[in-house]
C-alpha cells in the first residue's frame, strides 16, 4: 500500500483516536476508514448515510437498506475484516498458551507446530 503524508485538524485526529480505539484501529486507520466511506457516499449521492450508519452500528439489518447503502456497508465491512485479519497472530497466542497447532506450509502440506511441552 502506498501512503502519503497529510495534515489533519487536531479535533479530527482526536475524534479518530477515540472512535478508532473502539474498533481496534489506530487514528490513521480510522481516518482512512472514514475517507473510504466518504468516497463511496460521494460517488453515490442517492446513498443514505443515516441508513449506512444504522447498519454499521447494528440498529438496522443489511437486508433492510437499498443496494447503494449495502455497497457502502460492504466497503466498511471489508476494511474491518482486513484489519482484524492483520491483527491476528495465532502462532504467538498458541505459543503463549503452550498449545500445539497445525497449519498449511509453503507447499500446502500440513505442518504440525508442537508446543514447548511436546518437545
Amino acid at each position: 500500500m502506498n501512503t502519503m503524508p497529510t495534515r489533519v485538524d487536531g479535533d479530527l485526529w482526536e475524534a479518530a483516536k477515540a472512535s478508532g480505539a473502539i474498533a481496534s484501529r489506530s487514528a490513521t486507520q480510522q481516518i482512512n476508514h472514514w475517507a473510504r466511506i466518504g468516497r463511496a457516499l460521494e460517488a453515490s449521492p442517492n446513498v443514505s448515510g443515516r441508513d449506512v450508519r444504522r447498519v454499521l452500528s447494528g440498529i438496522t439489518s443489511y437486508d433492510d437498506v437499498g443496494e447503494p447503502e449495502q455497497a457502502v456497508v460492504r466497503v466498511a465491512w471489508e476494511q474491518q475484516m482486513a484489519q482484524r485479519r492483520e491483527s491476528l497472530d495465532f502462532a504467538a497466542e498458541f505459543t503463549a498458551q503452550g498449545r500445539s497447532w497445525s497449519e498449511a506450509g509453503d507447499n500446502g502440506a500440513v505442518v504440525r507446530r508442537p508446543s514447548a511441552q511436546d518437545d
